[in-house]
């Protein structure tokens, strides 16, 4: 049985929290936060949820969430099925024909649809997109001819997103994108949401991972750097402390903040709301990288 002293901590607890979070509602109402979501937080069912009501509370208390998916696993899973080897080359997914087809069914008619009816749900108002609707990205091949469709962002158009978020809708927007002559391109969702974000004039962009952030040392949870910048983060590669997978999402970040991007961050997406505690927190919960002379 609960006693008193217990639902009294409880309780002091609660108003601590939300007295920390209040300065960094009202930084951050009217202000745009493009998160990239995908990871573990996509595939464990009680996570998404989670997730999915976090975003809806950033819209609800002001902040106006924009979120681009993956769907890796799904689109493995999907291949699987239908007969084709999932191949990849360099840490790029090989894409022909019939893997785009495979690509653009999956983002653009599941994984997309099942995030917007969640927002729904929740009590959000999503709008699924892709990269083809109004022109919002426009893909041009990434190159070499042994890796197929994949593209990466030529330009893009948001003035659909800007009605959007305008309005009170939370765009949901997928990696698929179309050159000048309508070919189908798939492109790396982190890279969309850092283009996204520079073209929105974002205040904060989150890629949500399965890491803890950018650690001095991958074995040590304990060395996780919470804030470092730009420079930083370029040295932290050129030494080798940031490599492998973390490379890419790390060039993603500096490339938003080059662009006017005030902040960006990579948090563990494994951890339940993660991405409230790392917005409106003293602390955070990942890494943040800004520009020089950014107080957060």
């Amino acid at each position: 049985m609960l006693t008193s002293e217990y639902i009294e901590r409880a309780e002091a607890t609660r108003v601590r929290v939300l007295s920390e979070a209040l300065p960094y509602i009202q930084q951050f109402a009217g202000r745009t936060v493009v998160v990239k979501y995908g990871g573990a937080a996509m595939k464990d069912s009680n996570l998404k949820e989670t997730v999915i009501r976090d975003i809806v509370f950033l819209s609800c208390v002001g902040l106006r969430p924009v979120v681009v998916h993956g769907g890796g696993p799904e689109i493995n899973s999907w291949l699987d099925k239908l007969g084709i080897e999932p191949q990849f080359k360099n840490g790029l997914r090989v894409t022909d024909a019939p893997t785009m087809d495979v690509v653009e069914m999956v983002l653009v008619g599941r994984v997309n649809k099942e995030l917007v009816a969640l927002v729904n749900k929740a009590g959000g108002k999503a709008v699924g997109l892709c990269g083809k609707d109004a022109n919002l990205i426009k893909a041009r091949p990434q190159g070499g001819d042994d890796i197929g469709f994949v593209g990466e962002v030529q330009s893009i158009d948001t003035n659909i997103l800007g009605s959007l978020v305008r309005e009170g809708y939370i765009p949901i927007v997928s990696s698929v994108a179309a050159d000048e002559n309508g070919q189908a391109y798939n492109i790396n969702a982190d890279t969309v949401a850092g283009e996204l974000a520079a073209a929105l004039g974002a205040e904060k962009l989150i890629l949500m991972t399965d890491t803890s952030g950018i650690l001095r040392d991958y074995h040590d949870l304990t060395t996780l750097i919470p804030k470092l910048d730009i420079q930083e983060a370029r040295n932290l590669i050129d030494t080798g402390v940031v490599s492998g997978g973390m490379i890419p999402k790390v060039n993603c970040c500096v490339r938003s903040l080059a662009q006017g991007v005030r902040a960006a961050h990579i948090i563990d997406g494994r951890l339940p709301h993660a991405l409230l505690l790392e917005i409106f927190t003293d602390a955070g919960i990942g890494s943040m990288i800004v520009a020089s002379g950014y107080m957060r």
